[in-house]
């Protein structure tokens, strides 16, 4: 789940986003004054900021400072009710990657969140660990324990989505789902059967790199359809 950073002194703004937000499956932290935003952020390191400018204290342009020293791929949107040109001039030149004016729409900040965040995982995609196992999707290199593993494009795909729903029951109609939203996955439906995952995973797991890979996966005997990243051999559903 990504993670976003609310800080903005109005209330009412902190509330409304920290609720649409959730709802559209962020989670949403919020704070009332720029010390505050900078502790949070320290804390639980966000996937994107959305910063408000006028703030006692600190104001937003100082707290986007601190954030792009300690982060300079962090996405920041600035949220405030200065709409002046060279206002949004400034605001973008000091640092910021958005620049949205109140009174707002939250669909429209909504689309430019998910646009930034979209923005992010192509030019700095995140390493993916689970146990012992590690993906690099920028590189396109797996290790596990140390050790690199050679894999096909289709299997590095695969793993690559375990590894983002962590120990999460995935049925085959999930998987494609989550396929679809970014692949063409006619080859992928092909694959993630029971008969051909499990072939598969026999296959791969005859050999000493199939044993470092597919061993954690865990497919459901009763459905036959369902697949799970685990550390143990005991199912979770």
């Amino acid at each position: 789940m990504q993670r976003i950073l609310v800080i903005d002194d109005d209330p009412a703004v902190t509330s409304v986003l920290k609720r649409g937000l959730s709802y559209e499956g962020f989670a949403v932290a919020t704070a009332t004054s720029g010390q505050e935003g900078l502790a949070l952020e320290r804390q639980r390191s966000s996937d994107l900021v959305v910063l408000d400018i006028m703030m006692p204290g600190l104001n937003g342009l100082e707290v986007l400072q601190r954030l792009r020293a300690a982060d300079e791929h962090l996405p920041v949107i600035l949220l405030t009710a200065r709409d002046a040109p060279v206002d949004q001039v400034h605001g973008l030149e000091s640092g910021a990657d958005d620049y949205v004016c109140k009174p707002f729409r939250f669909d429209v900040l909504l689309a430019r969140i998910r646009s930034l965040l979209r923005r992010q995982h192509t030019d700095h995609p995140v390493i993916l660990h689970f146990a012992d196992l590690t993906l690099d999707p920028a590189s396109h290199t797996v290790q596990r324990s140390q050790r690199v593993i050679s894999l096909t494009s289709l299997d590095f795909k695969l793993l690559q989505e375990f590894l983002l729903h962590p120990q999460q029951v995935l049925s085959k109609d999930v998987l494609l789902e989550n396929w679809k939203r970014r692949e063409n996955h006619a080859c992928f439906r092909r694959f993630v059967t029971w008969d051909t995952f499990y072939e598969r995973r026999g296959d791969v797991s005859s050999s000493a790199t199939g044993c470092l890979l597919w061993n954690p996966v865990r497919v459901d005997p009763a459905t036959r359809h369902a697949f799970q990243l685990c550390t143990s051999r005991t199912w979770a559903i």
